[in-house]
């Protein structure tokens, strides 16, 4: 089986005269989480369809699974899954019907019963569809989906719309897609999802890739700063602080005159020991901000709007 289970080679999408996907080129390694970012209109949802073969390149060309999308169907059919953003299900149909139904229409699919148990649903089998919670149906689209096997499975937003326990419970089943060997390519708008789940992310803008790495070494590439913070009583020598910072501090008054300090630094280890031993300063409430994926984002985003 090839390493790479999607490999997209200078993809180019264009409707008349207007360019969607400009020269697009990436690979999804098999067994990892794959992260599509990018704000609305940046050719996600053309670039997700071409991939899983609902639309045909204007050039460049994809390879999924060692099979052409737009021209092997039934075998892209086969082999990859796709859990869109919005889906309707039948209202009647229970939890077990719904999974049962779905896997009918494959040739090796898993066993509802095991996909029940794995999307934690196997306590609602006997509930109608249109009884289920927000979170409870998102993991039933979920489970129609890996009810085919698939070596690839396709997640558009998968979490919009869900409370916080709900997303993590999603999260959490989506690691153990991954750690049992399917490859996942997850698509959303939602930065802490993509940096608490993607081993690589790929940041797509006006049709063209940006970035693509690991969220900690985009991190690290392009935010080369970080923000260390600390509270000062009333009285603290400004002049001390004004060493430290390099003449870079900045300081926001608290209630009963303290001073909250903040010095950006490359090197946050560093100046957190000069403050630590400098004893007069009295610091308190130290905290550390490095730079964001969403940071990142918002940078590449601007960068490519002012361009």
């Amino acid at each position: 089986m090839p390493d790479n289970v999607v490999a997209v080679n200078g993809l180019v999408k264009r409707y008349g005269d207007a360019t969607v996907l400009d020269g697009v080129q990436f690979t999804i390694k098999r067994g990892e989480i794959f992260g599509l970012l990018g704000p609305n209109g940046a050719g996600k949802t053309t670039l997700i369809e071409c991939i899983v073969g609902l639309r045909t390149a204007t050039a460049g060309g994809i390879d999924v699974l060692g099979f052409d999308p737009a021209v092997d169907r039934d075998a892209i059919t086969a082999r990859v899954a796709v859990q869109t953003q919005s889906a309707s299900l039948f209202d009647t149909l229970t939890v077990a019907e719904t999974l049962r139904l779905f896997a009918s229409f494959h040739t090796d699919p898993r066993d509802p019963v095991e996909v029940a148990r794995a999307v934690g649903l196997n306590q609602q089998s006997g509930v109608r569809t249109k009884k289920l919670s927000g979170g409870q149906y998102r993991r039933l689209l979920l489970g129609v989906a890996l009810v085919a096997n698939p070596q690839l499975i396709v997640l558009d937003e998968p979490s919009a719309g869900l409370d916080p326990v709900a997303r993590r419970n999603l999260w959490s089943l989506i690691r153990s897609l991954r750690d049992d060997g399917t490859t996942v390519l997850l698509s959303t708008h939602h930065m802490d999802e993509a940096t608490e789940l993607c081993d690589r992310v790929a940041i797509l803008i006006a049709g063209r890739i940006v970035a693509l790495d690991s969220p900690d070494a985009l991190v690290l590439q392009r935010s080369a700063d970080s923000d260390v913070s600390f509270t000062v009583d009333a009285g603290a020598d400004l002049a001390v602080i004004a060493q430290l910072a390099d003449g870079a501090a900045t300081s926001q008054s608290l209630p009963g005159g303290a001073l909250r300090v903040t010095i950006p630094t490359a090197d946050p280890d560093e100046l957190l020991r000069r403050i630590t031993f400098t004893r007069e300063l009295r610091a308190r409430d130290i905290s550390i901000h490095r730079g964001s994926l969403e940071d990142i984002f918002l940078e590449l985003a601007e960068t490519t709007d002012a361009s």
